[in-house]
Parts: C-alpha cells; structure tokens; sequence
C-alpha cells in the first residue's frame, strides 16, 4: 500500500496488517480540514512547552505532530527490518525528497541537489573543495574569500578551518546595523570585492547569506551574485540556512554555484536536514562529502545519501511536510506572506511600545525582525544580552535572543530613536504563533522598565 506521502510499509502481499498500515488508515479516515483551522494547528505543535511564549523559530524551527508520526513510522520500518529498508526503501525515498526539493527551488536538475545535515554540514562541503584548491596549488597563497561581516559564527570557523588554513585571504564584509536601504549593502560588498583583488590576488569565492542570523537582514543575494560575476569572483556561495519556507527561491534566478537551507527552520522538518544545491559544472565535480564511506566518488549527492548507519528519517518526510502545508491557504507561499506579514506588524507594535525602531524597513526582514529596546535597559556588552534572555525565560516565560548593538555616534547634530539603541530582540513569526505571544513580550519589558530595571541587576550566577 506505497503512498506518495506517506511511508511504505513492510507487509507486501501478507495478509497481517502492522501497526503502521493501521495509523495510515485510521489518518484516511479522519482527513484533516481545509483549510487548517485554529484548534488543529495547536493541536498540531501542543507539544510545544505550553508556558513558553516561543517567539524564537529562528533559532531551531518547528515540526508539526503530523511530521513527526511519519517520521517515527519511518524509523520503526528500519528498525523493524534494516536489510530491507536499506536496499529496497531508502535511496529511492531519499531521491523523492530530492525531487520535490529540486521543484521548490527551481533547479534545473535533481542531480543538482544533495541532502544532508544541515547547512554548518553544506559549508563544509564546499569550503573543502575551496582548501583543497589552495592546499593543491591550484589557487596562489593569499588568493581572497569574501564573506559577510554577519556570517553564522559556524560558517566563519569553517572559513577559518578549511580555507584560511591553506593560504586563504579572508575579507569580512563590514555591514552596517540598523540597515536602510540595499545600497548599503551593496557599497559595502564592491569595497570589500575591490580589497580582495588589490596586489594581484584573486577572489576566489564570496559567502554570501541570504538571510543573515543575528542581527536578522534580508540580503539582496540576487544582486550581489551578479556583482560577483561582473568582478571575476570565481565561485559564489549562498548560505540561506532560514530561507527555504522563509523566503522565495529561485536558485536559476540567483545564479550562485552552490546554495544551501536547512529544511529543520522554516520547512516543519524535524532536525536535522538541510539541501545543498551545487550549479551543473565541469569545474565543481570535486565535491565530497566530508565523512566518507563506501560511496566515495559516485557523486555529492549519492554521497550524502549514505553516510554510515544513522537515522535518515528527517531526510524521508520531505512529502509529509507538503501535505502538511498545503493545509493553509495558498500553501508554503500563503505561509510565507502571512509570517512576513504578522512579523512586521508585531514588530511595529513593539516599537511604538516602547519607543524605538525596528532595525531594518519591512521590505529586508522575511518572518523575523529586529526590534530595538528601551535605552534605560542598559544592555551594554553580549553577556547582558545572554543574562537578559535567560531573565525572560525564568521569569516570563519568553524565548527570545538579544543582539548587543554598539552604540552609534550620532552626526551633525541629527539624533534618532536608534542611536540609543544597544540592544535589538529578533522576534520570529510561525504558524503557531498568535498575537498573545508578542503582547506577553511587550508587558514584560514595559514592566522592567516600570520597576526601574537594568541589566547591571543580573547577576553572575
């Protein structure tokens, strides 16, 4: 009784009905609504903690109940027979999940698509190819790596690791925050690309995050691409760990060689998986997964395909979380527009609360925003922004992260409400959040700001 979107299951023509067979038909019978309704998507994810507002998907996503039953039927059929599901079952399942992927970012080709960990495993990936370059002679000692300045700190050890260790250049990107325009970006990108070409040397890869974390801004990858391009960079890659289910995309569109999300974030996946597109190329065959077993050299992504004995399961629900979705209204991209939406408009509330900015305009944050807070917080170094999360955790109930701004000089006499800003909280939005989480967030820190609280109270523990 092979599904397209559920499990297969293990019985053949045996007449015996396992346990599984027997949750997929009770799921036929009680098909859910649509579209989705209020009680079915707390239901959905009432394995949330229910005493935390939980305004923080960024950081680790979120998996629907429906995901996660298909994904435990999937690890009860390896375990109830290895053998099978080894050499019957996992490849062709994992080539689904490739194919559905491949449509979702309109790549020209499936083999274009590798699925593995998550995107710190996607850099990986392509950093090596990048050291070996340097450590083989094929790129000059001191031959430049771009990155931005807000790179994921994992990207940047990586960058370290792999590429500064064999003789690489590495140029940071300086960012400014809060942003306003793209053409800060972009001013800044040229002046880093024309630093990493002076003296002779060539760039010889650009970083480029689609979405960075923390501070959170939408990066117009697109246009940076092409000036990457015009400038000789030889290799471009996107590291769009929040995109997919975030943002839209079209890696034809975005030209890059190689771009990666993790599908754990915004795509209802459980943890951990993510996708690794890598461009059709003669020049980018040397790609290799960095934990090599028996499927060494059959290509990227069959590679990645096996890695040893391990749990697959978060690669094989790929078709379970499309059905998840397509419960909304206008599916993934319905949920896209909403979070966006919601997100902007909480964040607005946020600000006029408390009397701030949000840290970049609407049209460059995707579900998550930047919101500055109150000056008399006296948030002044990164451990006050980890001793006030935490002080929100235990005390409210909110899971949110804290960004430590450097204060700004204020010019010409021209001050604005951000230029006392130090601390910036990124609010998410997801489906299972309601307009109560963000309220929660707004008293609570009018209520600190009530009390006479700064962060010099918070003590080391």
């Amino acid at each position: 009784m092979d599904s397209h979107h559920n499990p297969p299951q293990e019985n053949g023509g045996d007449t015996h009905v396992s346990d599984d067979e027997k949750c997929l038909h009770v799921a036929k019978k009680l098909k859910p609504s649509f579209p989705i309704t209020e009680s079915e998507i707390r239901s959905e994810f009432s394995h949330h903690d229910p005493r935390i507002a939980r305004i923080n998907n960024g950081s680790f996503g979120s998996c629907p109940a429906s995901v996660i039953a298909a994904q435990n039927r999937w690890q009860r059929l390896f375990l109830q027979q290895p053998d099978d599901f080894y050499f019957n079952r996992l490849k062709s399942s994992i080539q689904e999940s490739r194919a559905i992927i491949k449509d979702l970012v309109n790549a020209e080709d499936v083999s274009e698509i590798s699925i593995v960990d998550n995107a710190t495993t996607a850099a990986a990936i392509v950093l090596q190819q990048i050291g070996w370059a340097f450590s083989e002679g094929r790129f000059q000692k001191g031959d430049a790596v771009v990155m931005l300045h807000y790179a994921y700190g994992a990207v940047k050890k990586s960058i370290q690791a792999y590429v500064a260790r064999a003789g690489g250049f590495v140029i940071e990107v300086e960012l400014p925050f809060p942003v306003q325009s793209d053409a800060q970006i972009v001013l800044e990108f040229r002046k880093a690309l024309e630093k990493g070409k002076s003296n002779g040397r060539k760039v010889r890869l650009a970083v480029i995050d689609h979405i960075t974390s923390m501070p959170t801004v939408l990066i117009p990858v697109k246009e940076l691409t092409r000036i990457c391009r015009e400038e000789g960079v030889d290799q471009v890659f996107v590291d769009a760990a929040h995109a997919i289910g975030n943002v839209d995309i079209d890696v034809k569109e975005i030209g890059a060689d190689f771009y990666t999300s993790n599908l754990h974030k915004w795509f209802f996946c459980p943890p951990s998986v993510a996708f690794l597109y890598c461009k059709k190329s003669s020049s980018l065959t040397d790609l290799h997964h960095p934990v090599v077993s028996h499927e060494y050299g059959n290509g990227l992504a069959i590679e990645s395909a096996w890695i040893g004995t391990r749990d697959y399961s978060a690669q094989l629900v790929v078709p379970s979380v499309i059905d998840f979705v397509n419960r909304f209204e206008g599916g993934i991209e319905g949920i896209r527009k909403r979070n966006h939406e919601l997100v902007v408009k909480m964040g607005e509330m946020l600000a006029e609360s408390w009397g701030t900015l949000l840290g970049t305009p609407p049209g460059m944050c995707s579900s998550m925003v930047m919101i500055g807070l109150p000056a008399s917080l006296s948030i002044s170094n990164e451990k006050h922004t980890l001793k006030l999360r935490i002080h929100l955790r235990e005390k409210f109930g909110i899971e949110v992260p804290i960004y430590y701004q450097a204060p700004k000089d204020v010019e010409n006499g021209m001050k604005s409400k951000n230029n006392y800003v130090t601390g910036y909280a990124r609010i998410s939005h997801q489906v299972y959040n309601f307009v109560d989480d963000y309220y929660r967030f707004r008293d609570a820190i009018n209520q600190l700001i009530r009390d006479g609280f700064n962060c010099e109270m918070l003590r080391d523990d």
